[in-house]
């Protein structure tokens, strides 16, 4: 049986078949991570070449750029599911630290997703509470951590996940570990357990929109274990439904996995107080039976949202992640629900619906329905509706770091190229270039939102 190549070896492979030497590689490199032509010196890139030096940080890089093919390489030692026994907080803290020191991280996996359903410890917090010592622990701290989580996710709602993620990740690994290794009683503990849960959901969303799917997928197995372990069937159905939207995004490849993970998120919170959070995890559902197939489910799903959504539209949200859910984003989830089963004029019904009330509240949000909406437009073969609605999308996208908003920037250029003898579409497709995805520059991702 042949020897596995080491990675040195496909990165010389792939550099062979392009015709770069060090100097070419190093300077493709800096630019899709986004330094520039200049920030990546030819000696290291000469180094990973020799296998002098491992890629670590660098790897996700080097697959897009090369696109590497990595099933043969032995894999790189990441944080995975809890073993059994395993504490669950220590998991955690690992993988905050290993966020902090920029390691590699593995692709997103359905096998993790599924595992990750037999993640939480239901004698942690006990174990912690037996074990108690350090700093004394109470309300004051799990506020300070709700506080933080709303702070930081106000900003990446605005400017994308790819804003201040990492504080997020230190945030986590040096406070929030020192309370949860601190003496408390068990009513804290579980307070400050579901805090913690948001906050390291809120690292797996920003992860997401950042476009790590791999990192994503184990801050959310983590912020599901944690919420379980708190006590919390809303929080934990929510981190289930970070994972299903994620499998969903993967599309129809692994739709069993989305559906499985769907179900899941309606299972764990059978019995929510807030509507929204039942329209929350309905209207998942209803995006993972569309990709699955099953129209009837996803009519159904969708059908039980919107009962649940238009229960209560202008009660002011709670602190969960869930009742965040606005009619408004419901609107904009349907809208795409609907457009995926081929109802395009309910599609955009909808996603104008979304425009008037989602679109308002962030910008990201607001860039994200405009690049569905264009979409949608083109489709329905309005060509001067879809123009003039992605020139709208790319005034407001400037300046967000959201792989949803680059993968959208090139699915509109992609979908363009067969109307580049139109004047008004080839002039938004040059002005799109400097905001195209930087691994694919003539293509979109296709990705959808994670939000």
């Amino acid at each position: 049986m042949p020897e596995r190549p080491h990675i040195s070896e496909l990165i010389r492979q792939a550099c062979a078949a392009r015709g770069w030497g060090p100097t070419k590689l190093a300077r493709e490199l800096g630019i899709i991570e986004g330094r520039g032509p200049n920030g990546v010196d030819r000696q290291s890139a000469r180094r990973w070449m020799t296998g002098e030096r491992e890629p670590t940080y660098w790897l996700p890089h080097f697959v897009q750029l090369l696109d590497l093919d990595l099933s043969a390489v032995p894999a790189p030692e990441v944080a995975g599911p809890t073993a059994p026994g395993a504490d669950t907080v220590a998991s955690v803290m690992e993988l905050g630290r290993s966020d902090v020191l920029r390691r590699n991280f593995l692709a997103a996996s359905s096998a993790y997703a599924l595992a990750a359903l037999g993640l939480p410890d239901p004698e942690g917090i006990q174990r912690r509470i037996d074990q108690a010592g350090g700093l004394r622990v109470g309300d004051g701290e799990v506020a300070a951590v709700r506080a933080m989580t709303k702070a930081l996710g106000d900003t990446a709602a605005e400017l994308g996940g790819g804003h201040a993620r990492h504080l997020v990740a230190r945030y986590l690994t040096e406070d929030v570990e020192r309370w949860l290794n601190g003496t408390y009683s068990e009513k804290t503990g579980r307070a400050l357990y579901a805090a913690t849960s948001q906050l390291v959901h809120l690292a797996g969303w920003m992860a997401q929109d950042e476009g790590n799917d791999g990192l994503a997928q184990q801050y959310y197995g983590h912020a599901y274990a944690l919420a379980a372990e708190a006590g919390d069937p809303e929080l934990a159905a929510t981190a289930l439904r970070g994972m299903a939207m994620q499998a969903i995004d993967l599309g129809p490849k692994v739709s069993a996995v989305a559906l499985r993970l769907s179900e899941r998120c309606v299972e764990e919170a059978k019995t929510p107080d807030d509507p929204r959070a039942v329209s929350y995890y309905q209207t998942t559902l209803a995006d993972a039976a569309a990709l699955d197939g099953d129209r009837r489910l996803a009519t159904r799903s969708l059908t039980a949202a919107q009962t649940a959504i238009e229960k209560n539209p202008g009660h002011p949200p709670g602190e969960s992640w869930a009742s965040h859910f606005s009619i408004g984003r419901w609107a904009h989830h349907s809208g795409m629900i609907l457009a995926r089963l081929g109802d395009l004029d309910a599609a955009t019904e909808h996603l104008h619906q979304a425009l008037d009330i989602h679109g308002l509240d962030r910008r990201r949000s607001r860039a994200i329905v405009l690049a569905d909406l264009g979409k949608v437009g083109l489709q329905r073969g309005d060509l001067d509706s879809a123009l003039s609605t992605w020139t709208e999308f790319l005034d407001c996208a400037e300046g967000i770091r959201s792989v949803k908003i680059s993968g959208a920037v090139g699915d509109m250029s992609t979908r363009l190229h067969r109307y580049r003898h139109v004047a008004e579409a080839a002039a938004l497709v040059e002005r799109a270039k400097p905001l195209l995805p930087r691994q694919t520059p003539t293509a979109g991702t296709g990705r959808r939102s994670p939000a």
